[in-house]
């Protein structure tokens, strides 16, 4: 009688196995045995669900691979990458990059004390972004400022603070969602706040607020859409317009700026709000990202009324969305660049404002380099953007070399996987490097990158 055929379930290994395993043994000893087994648990998984589906598990020694390059991605944390992409702000690859300095002030507060919470003349305990505030204030003209993990933190702590169980009149054109799922209804409802829609999607006006308010009204809140455009048959208040009316009914308005422009630079769109002129045209509070235009670490910024942040910190939220004294310290170095007027040193402002004929330099000399690996590579006018929902619809002039291959896909994949990773975009007839998010530095290894992705196989066109 023929044996009985093993279904494909019954043909994986068991967990227990593969950690007995010699080569289970020795990835223990190198990744740690707790990490090895989660990672083992979840490729098992994976396979089992295969299984399930009638699909053969792959060799012990594939299973194995699996998890090893998944404890070995954990185990190594975040690398560096080149960033061909033309997104200033790639919200994938980390926002902003910090200038060398703010990097060091970073590195030195965290590998020692510091006086983060300390009045080094009486000994006091003090407040931790107390620095950084001092420095805002006198950028912007603001009465006060606080500091918090990231944007939405401030948004959030704000309602709460400001508006828990009553209500907050925002335009329907404004509830936006700003990517990762985070809506403004939502963050709404977990501030405790009531949101009342006003307006339509595409027409508010101010007698749409006006209409509105009652005497359960807390706030008069203000979204600047910074990922997205509403064109064509328009009307949205001014912050002016909602300041006054705000006044005059005796509630705060509240403005998120979202991208953080600080204040007005050349080169900016003109309907790109800063800080600054927000403040100026009444609102109480604006709230706005530190590792987007401001070109900082993560932060939330939230400037404007003392007595308002006063409230803000009083709210038992604000200790949970503080920031780390490694924030703080490069924070307040990124802010001193605008305080000196150097903030066209931070790399986020560098790359914006670089003349477009020193970036087809750059690429011709990338070019040039391959020249010798293929024939399929020239340069081209590019547009980068200035990503990390900012600026939506605004396009920098660049260029870009494109390296024509058969398969575009496969050639961006092995980019991803090379050392150090490469992010390039992709179009129907290859891969394509926008140089104004390359540094001069990065081309060597941008090059070489690209050289060891076309070795071994026939990928560029002849």
């Amino acid at each position: 009688m023929p044996a009985k055929a093993q279904t494909p379930r019954r043909k994986i290994p068991s967990l227990d196995a593969l950690l007995r395993s010699e080569p289970g043994q020795r990835a223990a000893e190198t990744f740690g045995r707790a990490l090895l087994k989660r990672t083992l648990t979840q490729t098992l998984d994976v396979v089992r669900a295969g299984a399930a589906r009638g699909i053969d598990p792959p060799e012990d020694d594939v299973i194995m691979a699996r998890a090893v390059g998944l404890a070995s991605s954990a185990a190594t944390g975040l690398n560096p990458v080149i960033n061909a992409t033309g997104v200033v702000l790639h919200t994938g690859l980390g926002r902003a990059p910090l200038p060398d300095r703010a990097a060091k002030a970073a590195v030195r507060a965290g590998r020692g004390y510091t006086d983060l919470e300390i009045d080094r003349v009486t000994g006091a305990r003090g407040r931790r972004t107390s620095r950084a505030e001092l420095i805002l204030t006198a950028l912007t003209g603001a009465e006060g400022a606080l500091v918090v993990n990231n944007g939405a933190a401030g948004l959030l702590l704000s309602l709460a603070a400001l508006a828990r169980g009553k209500q907050v009149l925002v335009s329907r054109g404004e509830l936006i969602e700003i990517g990762g799922e985070f809506r403004i209804p939502d963050i709404m409802a977990a501030s405790g706040a009531k949101l009342v829609e006003v307006g339509t999607t595409n027409r508010t006006r101010p007698s749409d607020y006006r209409g509105a308010i009652t005497s359960k009204t807390a706030l008069v809140l203000k979204v600047h859409p910074s990922n997205y455009r509403v064109v064509g048959f328009t009307a949205t208040p001014t912050a002016a317009d909602l300041s006054g009316l705000a006044t005059k009914a005796g509630v705060p308005f509240l403005y998120d700026l979202g991208s953080g422009l600080l204040d007005r630079y050349p080169g900016v769109p003109a309907d790109e709000p800063s800080a600054r002129e927000a403040l100026a045209d009444g609102a109480d509070l604006v709230v706005f990202s530190g590792d987007k235009l401001l070109g900082g670490p993560q932060a939330g910024i939230v400037l404007g009324r003392a007595d308002l942040l006063e409230r803000l910190r009083r709210n038992p939220i604000a200790r949970a969305v503080r920031v780390d004294k490694m924030q703080v310290a490069a924070l307040e170095s990124v802010l001193m660049a605008y305080a000196t007027g150097a903030h066209g040193d931070l790399p986020v402002w560098r790359m914006l404002e670089e003349p477009a004929e020193r970036v087809k330099r750059r690429a011709e000399r990338l070019a040039r380099s391959l020249d010798g690996e293929l024939e399929g590579a020239h340069v081209r006018p590019s547009e980068a953007t200035v990503g990390g929902g900012s600026m939506p619809g605004y396009a920098v002039p660049s260029w870009a070399v494109e390296v024509r291959v058969p398969d575009p896909e496969v050639m961006s994949a092995r980019l991803r996987a090379g050392s150090p990773p490469v992010f390039c975009r992709v179009d129907e007839k290859g891969v394509v490097f926008d140089v104004r998010t390359v540094t001069e530095e990065a081309l060597p290894d941008l090059t070489r990158a690209i050289q060891y992705a076309l070795e071994g196989d026939d990928l560029a066109d002849e």
